[in-house]
């Protein structure tokens, strides 16, 4: 599957990104929330899944916990 492929939902074509080893395509979306009580949250979760699935699908940590990759080569 890839970027352009029809069985993509169109919203995970934008960004989308083919995994090596399987081949899927996947595209993600982080959301930071800041907090005053305490440090900020990213959440992370895949752009196709549908918005009930985005509450059992989901990556969420502390916003210093995550780097750029170019800082990282």
């Amino acid at each position: 599957m890839s970027a352009t492929d029809p069985d993509v939902p169109p919203a995970a074509r934008d960004g989308a990104r083919a995994d090596d080893r399987t081949g899927r395509s996947f595209a993600l979306h982080g959301v930071v929330v800041e907090r005053a009580d305490g440090p900020d949250r990213c959440t992370i979760y895949r752009r196709a899944d549908a918005r009930d699935d985005r509450t059992t699908r989901w990556y969420s940590a502390d916003h210093d916990a995550f780097v750029d990759l170019a800082a990282m080569c």
